[in-house]
């Protein structure tokens, strides 16, 4: 028990740090997405409390986190083009892979087997 309790004391947890442009995104998705703080943390990974925080800092002082920038169109396009490339990639590899657990997965064909 005593040994439980220093180990504790001794392993301090790092504190996580967050970008000013992460806490306003997170609020957006909390005020925009029509749910709870609770399952916007959950979905984020971060506690509940972190919101809570960062919207009365908002109220408290409401220039001190930026804004997000709006994305003009051509950005927009080339994020587009990339995410499309990515996303056939990433079917490719599934494919592969679906490929390769089949040929693994098949009896083997030899002598031995009637």
């Amino acid at each position: 028990m005593w040994e439980r309790e220093s180990m504790n004391e001794s392993t301090p947890r790092a504190r996580r740090k967050f970008s000013a442009e992460f806490k306003r995104a997170a609020l957006d998705r909390w005020e925009a997405g029509g749910k709870t703080r609770k399952a916007v943390a959950a979905e984020l990974g971060i506690s509940e409390w972190n919101l809570r925080d960062w919207r009365q800092d908002v109220e408290r002082s409401p220039g001190t986190m930026p804004t997000v920038r709006p994305k003009t169109i051509a950005e927009l396009e080339v994020e587009n083009q990339r995410l499309r490339q990515e996303n056939q990639s990433l079917r490719n590899q599934r494919d592969i892979l679906k490929k390769s657990l089949g040929i693994l997965s098949e009896p083997l064909m030899n002598g031995s087997r009637t």
